[in-house]
């Protein structure tokens, strides 16, 4: 059984490297706002969910399949352990290697098919960025598997941070947008390298035996990623079609408006994602000890916690959504600010799925999840083409926020089913969330009348998370000792 220190010791590691990739990336999307003109930059980041949605063909559940496996046997058979790395490691190459010829073969086919011949060497570019993309997240997934958190901390902070010293580097070396790629692609390269040679050097080496494979465990490792894939590809059309579809019917510059809302949002839910992916593999672990009531105690305590703080959160996002976005890029990117509103309400549905969503994969229940994820990333891709030509890229938002919804209460019905969740509790806690929230919300309302710039909007988002403390621990619902804890 895992302890709870245990859980709490990974989870700082986690959400350091989070924190570094949170950081690294907000200046990096400032950056990138200020020096790129908006269509410039709305290239760049149609090109990259193009990437993103390729690499479902590339990633094809590999990683998690193998981390599932590798959670599972690294205490029942550590000699299998070669064979897991080896099996999924050759079915990733594989799959990077038919994408990747694709895309380079029909990379100006793609930019004539979207309308926008000025994507084509950005795209002609992302054939590295799909292979290295790839190959960085199999590595942070394999060592998930072995709740090596610190490890996969580590590999994401040199993603992400290194993309903040290459991008902005070349883009300030005159090469725009092009530049801004290639760095996202360099610090893909380095962490690649780096996490494989730490994955040979730990723990493949190490349990490298003359044991044959298992009978029938290359079979189950590649079926487990059908699931996954399903599920995967799911979420990325979920994510990233919008951005395309917005891209298709409007401009490069409604992309620009719908990306940098989405992004503030990704950064906003850092936490829960550090979270997620710690609990992940401890949850698969404590189901096949059959400690199911332990799992039960870490997903409600994790879920209460995420809650009281992004709630809040999110209900502070769209209150202050108008200066963040005028003070922070500035008036070019005014009509940005209903969009980041609309998917300040996205924020809490992903965090609940990012808390208990890729736990119920090492659970087993990948089946049951990709089956939803198909069903509302199709309808998120109805109410897309209905809804961006008729109400530009504020439609975007709301086919988003509305499908992921019922996403998220799909997950949550799997967990009830599950592990037996306390439903009367959970809802108590809800209850006094919710009205600290309206608390906070109301006095940081009222404070915007005194925000003239940076500053002072710094000043009322800290004075609201004083309000929100204070309430929070008056009603029991966090303790000071929890706050030390952190540190």
């Amino acid at each position: 059984m895992t302890g709870t220190g245990t859980l709490v010791s990974r989870f700082k590691i986690e959400l350091l490297g989070q924190l570094v990739a949170a950081v690294s990336g907000a200046l990096l999307l400032v950056s990138l706002a200020r020096f790129l003109e908006p269509e410039a930059y709305g290239l760049l980041f149609l090109s990259i969910s193009i990437f993103t949605i390729l690499m479902v063909a590339t990633k094809l559940g590999i990683g998690r399949s193998a981390g599932r496996y590798l959670s599972e046997y690294k205490d029942t058979d550590p000699a299998q352990i070669q064979h897991i790395i080896l099996t999924s490691l050759l079915l990733n190459l594989s799959t990077v290697v038919v994408v990747g010829l694709g895309l380079l073969l029909g990379y100006r086919l793609l930019a004539e098919l979207l309308g926008e011949p000025e994507l084509a060497p950005l795209l002609a570019l992302g054939v590295l960025y799909v292979v290295f993309g790839t190959l960085t997240k199999y590595v942070r997934l394999v060592l998930q598997g072995f709740e090596a958190i610190e490890s996969a901390a580590a590999i994401h902070a040199i993603d992400r941070g290194g993309r903040l010293l290459f991008a902005i580097g070349l883009v300030l070396l005159g090469y725009g947008s092009i530049g801004a790629l290639g760095g996202y692609i360099l610090s893909y390269v380095v962490a690649t390298l780096v996490g494989l040679a730490w994955i040979y050097s730990r723990y493949y080496r190490p349990f490298r035996r003359d044991v044959p494979i298992e009978s029938g465990l290359r079979r189950r490792i590649a079926e487990y990623t059908l699931p996954l894939t399903a599920t995967s590809t799911a979420n990325v059309i979920e994510k990233q079609v919008d951005t395309v579809l917005v891209g298709f019917f409007l401009t490069p510059v409604a992309v620009s408006y719908y990306v940098i809302s989405k992004q503030i949002v990704e950064f906003v839910e850092k936490p829960a994602t550090a979270l997620g992916f710690t609990l992940s593999p401890t949850l698969g672990a404590e189901k096949a000890d059959d400690n199911l009531d332990h799992a039960r105690d870490i997903i409600e305590v994790a879920l209460e916690k995420s809650l009281l703080l992004y709630i809040p959160a999110a209900a502070g996002l769209i209150v202050v959504a108008e200066p963040t976005v005028l003070h922070l890029f500035g008036e070019k990117y005014a009509d940005a600010i209903p969009v980041l509103q609309i998917l300040g309400i996205y924020t809490v549905f992903r965090v609940i799925t990012n808390t208990v969503g890729h736990g119920l994969d090492f659970m087993g229940r990948a089946r049951e999840r990709a089956i939803v994820k198909g069903i509302t990333a199709a309808l998120n891709f109805v109410l897309n083409i209905l809804l961006i030509p008729r109400i530009g890229v504020v439609g975007a938002a709301i086919a988003t926020v509305s499908t992921y919804g019922l996403f998220t209460v799909a997950n949550l019905y799997l967990v009830h089913t599950e592990l037996g969740l306390r439903t009367g509790y959970l809802l108590k806690q809800f209850v006094l969330i919710s009205s600290i929230t309206l608390v906070m919300s109301a006095i940081v309302f009222f404070s915007l009348a005194y925000v003239s710039g940076l500053l002072t909007l710094l000043s009322v988002i800290a004075f609201g998370t004083f309000v929100w403390g204070t309430l929070s621990i008056s009603v029991g619902l966090l303790s000071s000792r929890e706050i030390r804890s952190l540190y």
